[in-house]
């Protein structure tokens, strides 16, 4: 039996923790919810769905698909870029992406391309 907002895994799984939360800016509605296609991230070139729920400082991630020498320990996570446009981010947060690149936290590594 999971606890309240738990995501079930229906097979042997690795999980990774993500060190980022609702205190970065990263909004509480992209955590998992029952039946819906939940939020991804990217390692790499590989998508990796949000388990569970977003927390103040972390996320859960399903590492299963993704090479185990690309999910390692220090591994960078694309949470908004090239896979994971803000956009997308938005329409999953249920909101726009003016207000997701504004709530973005003084924690957040930003790489400004091109300005």
């Amino acid at each position: 039996m999971c606890a309240p907002g738990a995501t079930p895994l229906k097979r042997p799984s690795r999980v990774a923790t993500v060190s980022v939360g609702y205190a970065d800016g990263f909004f509480r509605s992209l955590s998992h919810k029952e039946g819906q296609e939940g939020f991804v991230v990217y390692l790499g070139a590989h998508a990796a769905p949000i388990l569970g729920r977003v927390s103040m400082d972390l996320i859960t991630v399903d590492v299963t698909a993704v090479p185990e020498d690309i999910s390692r320990r220090g591994a960078w996570v694309e949470l908004i870029g090239p896979n994971v446009p803000a956009q997308t981010l938005a329409h999953h947060a249920g909101t726009i992406d003016y207000e997701v690149l504004t709530n973005l936290g003084r924690r957040a590594f930003r790489r400004y391309i091109g300005g």
